[in-house]
């Protein structure tokens, strides 16, 4: 190989290493914008600091005698419960509010300036992982609150929370890829709540599976968001690493896999 040649692949390595800096340089700026709306309209949190107090007392005392026989039981089933709803229901603002930013001409503006094309995108997601965690941190807080205290210690409690997060941000980037090709951000939240609300209510998030029919608890057991809710209660109630825990994991793996590279080539053709 002559010399010429490793100078004009050295050349190209150092082009690529400081392209890869700036996209991640400018999607941490983008992320940082989108902290920056939630700052000026902080009305963005209502959904992710209302709906876990509310539902959490509505649903434990709605159906804590009922279905463990008073409140104090029904709390190690209903926090996590709760938890996994409210923080994968909070993944759909990623796809709405995308498209809402697409709908105004605002990612119109980001194709005229010196910035990573996919820093937007990258940017939004990022930013939705400090609504996760608000949403994480006032679930178990109320959850204390009402007198749950997890026998699996704060460590669990924290890994839990990190679990949580992590597939809220892989099941994003299926939202993200509606918020791209939809043509509305109504039609985005519209198809967002058909395919959450079966998962999240058809699981045993809420009331036990052998208490469903037979159709519905077949359903039910091979329901991802089941899965989830089962390891966040073994990391947080006994403090074990179970089988639904690696699921859970490889299952966001797998979503990101699939739709990373699908809602990155999507936008990438309309940005």
């Amino acid at each position: 190989m002559s010399n010429a040649t490793i100078k004009a692949l050295n050349e190209r390595k150092l082009r690529d290493k400081s392209s890869f800096r700036e996209t991640v340089r400018n999607s941490l700026t983008m992320a940082y914008r989108g902290l920056l709306k939630i700052k000026r309209t902080p009305e963005q949190l209502f959904d992710v600091t209302l709906q876990p107090i509310i539902f959490t007392l509505m649903f434990t005392y709605i159906f804590g005698g009922a279905i463990s026989g008073n409140v104090q039981n029904y709390l190690p089933v209903i926090i996590p419960g709760i938890l996994v709803q409210t923080v994968i229901t909070t993944s759909i603002v990623t796809g709405v509010q995308l498209r809402e930013d697409m709908d105004k001409g605002v990612f119109d503006r980001f194709k005229s300036l010196p910035i990573a094309r996919i820093a937007p995108l990258a940017g939004a997601l990022l930013a939705d992982t400090v609504r996760y965690t608000i949403a994480t941190v006032l679930t178990f807080t109320m959850g204390y609150i009402m007198g749950y205290r997890p026998e699996g210690g704060l460590g669990f409690v924290f890994l839990a929370g990190i679990l949580v997060i992590i597939c809220s941000w892989a099941i994003s980037w299926i939202f993200a890829f509606f918020g791209v090709i939809s043509r509305t951000a109504s039609s985005v939240q519209g198809i967002s709540m058909i395919i959450l609300f079966p998962l999240t209510f058809l699981s045993n998030a809420f009331v036990p599976t052998n208490t469903l029919p037979d159709l519905l608890q077949w359903f039910v057991k091979i329901n991802p968001i089941s899965h989830l809710v089962t390891a966040v209660r073994q990391l947080t109630n006994s403090g074990t690493i179970g089988w639904d825990f690696t699921i859970s994991l490889i299952g966001a793996g797998i979503i990101v896999a699939i739709f990373a590279p699908i809602t990155v080539r999507a936008y990438m053709r309309r940005a």
